[in-house]
């Protein structure tokens, strides 16, 4: 077993990682960053499901960090899809150089806070075909976790998964290779992004396709086409003012097409309808943009709801199967989700709806499942059944801080960071996009920059002092989760179960853990580092 010693260790090699690495280089410290996989991407490494693509406007979903590198690639589509980002991925790697201080093929089995030395002592698990070809023990003063916010698959435990005789696939983890499901029969259990994303390509492949539905999902369209040469030359030769205008978004995106800032109770019912229109025509998730209480007032929101119903009830024919794809709950309590031809999918004659929510799957058989009081044949069954989100991949870790204190322990009931960036008695310890932060309610890329100039500036601080340890005080993490809910509490989003509040894995403590709005938030860590790091314990 090799023991090693760097400045910081990174774990994980998405855009999170990746610009981490890029920062800590910067600085001039020294750094190591271990990927489970075979290369960078992160999400985009691991979701290469039928019909991946992003939910961010391409012009937006990219670094920002670097002017040549924005002027210098060209995106393909308005939205684009997973192989295009996974390039960029590489294409950012290699014009940085950064591959040099990657690790790829290990996995971070532990983290523990030596608190006499004040060090991390990280074990990492090399591995060739899922085996543990070797072990290493590397020491460092900061750990940075870059874990990702829906990286861990969420896989449900059914009866008789050992039994069935087909493939099975996760969108989380999908096949490097191509998968022809040309002329089989297919079982798609869920109805969330992934599925909603993948099942329009899978049926046109397919020769039966069933979808197992629990709950239907709102969508949109995401009028998705190649993207405009004119309109990005437009972009490109303002791309800071661009920028600066999508950082004041709530979610820092659209800035393109703004939220409509006023009540849809303030306007005629014609009017309400036309911007509701405009925005569907429009495509993207913008349409909840179409006015600024759509999250926060349940009449307002009943409008926009309404208004999706409807258009599902006349894009599908069979009136029995829309009425169970139309939902019940609050429109974007749950991440809406953009389509492309999701519900003109279920007139397709080889494929049929399975409504799960009073006869849920039975178990996994050998030749296929049993639900709804049936038994299914099937080749093939794909589990769009979502992840782990925020909280999943690290409690993966065995992460221990003071006295010897696990994560795991400490957020048993449910997690608790200070600005989703820090947790009390682990210090020298970050993670980018945590538990507390905007995250996943934000354009991913514009948080992530931000999490890791924090970081990066923090770490050139605690240098220029001198100090040793930074770590977030015990006071300052209570009253941080206690705004975080407190936010949250105003508004329609933990009106129902979604998995921001971890709703879809069983057993998990239900809290809402992303903060809703960037801008404010952005502020608020610089007023922490104005103040000298307020909330912070520097020793």
């Amino acid at each position: 077993m090799s023991n090693q010693s760097v400045d910081v260790v990174i774990v994980g090699a998405g855009f999170a990682g990746m610009f981490m690495l890029y920062r800590v280089r910067q600085l001039g410290l020294s750094a190591q960053l271990f990927e489970a996989g075979d290369g960078v991407g992160g999400t985009w490494y691991w979701n290469r499901y039928p019909g991946a693509r992003c939910d961010v406007e391409s012009m937006e979903y990219s670094y920002q960090f670097s002017d040549e590198l924005q002027q210098e690639w060209h995106w393909s589509e308005r939205f684009a899809a997973q192989p295009e980002i996974l390039r960029y991925a590489n294409h950012v790697a290699d014009r940085f150089e950064l591959r040099t201080q990657m690790q790829f093929h290990s996995r971070v089995q532990s983290a523990h806070f030596n608190e006499t030395q004040a060090i991390w002592q990280v074990k990492v698990s090399q591995t060739r075909d899922d085996k543990t070809v070797s072990e290493q023990t590397w020491t460092s003063r900061f750990v940075v976790m870059a874990t990702g916010c829906l990286s861990s698959t969420n896989r449900p435990a059914f009866a008789g998964m050992d039994e069935f005789r087909g493939q099975t696939f996760h969108t989380g983890q999908w096949p490097h290779s191509a998968v022809d499901f040309n002329g089989k029969s297919v079982a798609v259990i869920g109805t969330g992004s992934s599925a909603i994303q993948s099942i329009p390509v899978i049926a046109e492949q397919a020769k039966q396709l069933y979808v197992l539905q629990r709950t239907p999902t709102y969508a949109v369209p995401a009028r998705n086409a190649p993207l405009d040469a004119a309109y990005e030359a437009q972009i490109k030769a303002d791309y800071a003012n661009f920028r600066a205008r999508n950082n004041q978004m709530l979610g820092a995106f659209g800035g393109a097409f703004p939220r409509n800032e006023v009540s849809a109770l303030s306007v005629s019912p014609e009017d309400r309808r036309a911007e509701f229109e405009r925005r569907w025509q429009r495509g993207g998730l913008i349409f909840l943009g179409a006015f600024n209480d759509l999250l926060l007032n349940e009449a307002c929101n009943k409008f926009a709801a309404d208004f999706v119903r409807e258009k599902i009830q006349q894009i599908v024919r069979d009136p029995e199967v829309a009425r169970k794809l139309t939902p019940g709950h609050v429109i974007g309590c749950k991440r809406l989700v953009i389509d492309t031809g999701y519900f003109e999918t279920f007139n397709r004659p080889n494929v049929e709806l399975v409504d799960i929510s009073q006869a849920p799957i039975e178990r996994i058989t050998a030749n296929g499942l049993r639900a709804a009081g049936r038994d299914f044949q099937v080749d093939c069954i794909v589990f769009a059944t979502g992840f782990d989100a925020m909280t999943g991949s690290l409690d993966k870790i065995d992460i221990r801080g003071r006295s010897g204190l696990s994560l795991r322990e400490k957020w048993q009931a449910g997690p608790k960071t200070y600005l989703g960036l820090n947790v009390s008695g682990f210090p020298n310890l970050f993670m980018i996009s945590g538990p507390g932060s905007p995250s996943v309610l934000t354009n991913m890329m514009v948080s992530i920059e931000q999490h890791v100039n924090f970081i990066a500036d923090c770490l050139k601080y605690l240098s220029e002092k001198q100090l040793r340890c930074i770590e977030a005080s015990a006071s300052a993490e209570d009253a941080w989760v206690a705004h975080v809910n407190a936010v949250a509490n105003q508004t329609l989003y933990p009106s129902c179960n979604s998995w921001y509040l971890g709703a879809n894995v069983p057993g998990k403590t239900r809290v809402f853990m992303p903060l809703l709005g960037y801008p404010p938030y952005v502020q608020k860590c610089e007023q922490v580092v104005a103040r000298g790091y307020e909330g912070f314990a520097l020793t």
